[in-house]
């Protein structure tokens, strides 16, 4: 059995449903809310769902776990409340740690790319360069906390779990992310402008060293995210802290030209002000660091943004039923 927290999230319920295409038994836990989420898990439901504060009950029944994969946050890289934001992204991510420890279940979370805050320090994912980062904002600062946090723990020969992996996503995009208002990926509203007869929009850039559109991102694709993760359940003895990119950035730019091209529009982008209160927390540029994913083992090709785009928009924001 396998449990999938945040799993009818975004990336939570593309993992559930190449878990459930392999005939493996899960449980998810989450909230299915109002907005829809259920539909995330339409065509693969697991075996059961379970309301966030009635897990830590749960697994003190002991259930037949064999991985966790720890998706569920506050992932708003707006968001404000430090307290809600701390007991979901760091103390439930010790206490599942603590839990897969003493019970011998692997444990494979999701950390982030918004740890490396401006970039100034890099992207790489070399442990000891943890303590040099610094992050933008509150969701950022949280899942670097859980990151220094593990590291500790190892240090210190605290129990661990007998697979640990930690996942600094870069910018993920992809079908069953519907939901999620204004973090839905720039793909996914740069269709929808385009859809609406609208030019897609992009920010003017608020440093003068880096050209209008030329802001850029390691845009990855959800089927890329989700196939680390399995060759991650294929291969037990791999354990670290691993960013999971494409290892190739590109700009706002590029990405506005392959869904308009996807779309079969004509439009040219316009550009408009970046908000406010966006721009000291704004990264122009993102770029993993791929050489210890592929030094562990990974050696699969990843989608090219145009490739990627082309496939959600004809696969998925074109159909009536546009989720995996």
């Amino acid at each position: 059995m396998i449990l999938v927290t945040g799993g009818a999230g975004f990336i939570g319920s593309c993992l559930q449903g190449a878990l459930y295409a392999r005939g493996l038994e899960t449980v998810i836990c989450d909230r299915l809310g109002a907005h829809a989420k259920w539909r995330n898990l339409a065509h693969h439901p697991p075996a059961r769902i379970i309301p966030p504060d009635a897990l830590l009950d749960w697994l003190d029944l002991n259930p037949p776990l064999e991985t966790v994969f720890h998706m569920a946050a506050i992932s708003e890289t707006t968001a404000t409340d430090g307290d809600a934001v701390w007991q979901t992204n760091v103390e439930l991510s010790l206490r599942l740690w603590e839990w897969c420890a003493q019970r011998g279940v692997r444990f494979i979370y999701a950390s982030s790319a918004a740890t490396y805050g401006s970039g100034a320090a890099g992207f790489d994912d070399d442990p000891a360069l943890l303590p040099g980062l610094k992050p933008l904002n509150l969701y950022g600062w949280s899942k670097h906390v859980f990151d220094l946090r593990v590291l500790d723990m190892l240090r210190h020969g605290a129990p661990r779990p007998p697979q640990w992996a930690g996942l600094k996503f870069f910018n993920v995009y992809g079908p069953n992310e519907y939901h999620k208002g204004n973090m839905v990926s720039v793909v996914k509203v740069k269709y929808d402008e385009i859809i609406a007869g609208r030019a897609p929009t992009l920010f003017r850039s608020t440093d003068a060293g880096v050209a209008d559109g030329s802001q850029a991102r390691d845009f990855i694709h959800v089927a890329d995210a989700v196939a680390v993760m399995l060759w991650l359940l294929d291969h037990p003895p791999v354990d670290g802290l691993f960013n999971v990119g494409t290892g190739r950035a590109r700009t706002y730019l590029d990405l506005a030209h392959a869904v308009r091209d996807a779309c079969g529009a004509k439009f040219d982008v316009a550009y408009v002000d970046m908000p406010y209160d966006l721009r000291p927390q704004y990264q122009n540029f993102t770029e993993a660091r791929i050489d210890r994913l592929r030094a562990a083992g990974y050696s699969a090709a990843f989608i090219s943004l145009e490739d990627g785009v082309a496939s959600y928009v004809r696969d998925h924001l074109a159909q009536p039923d546009p989720y995996i």
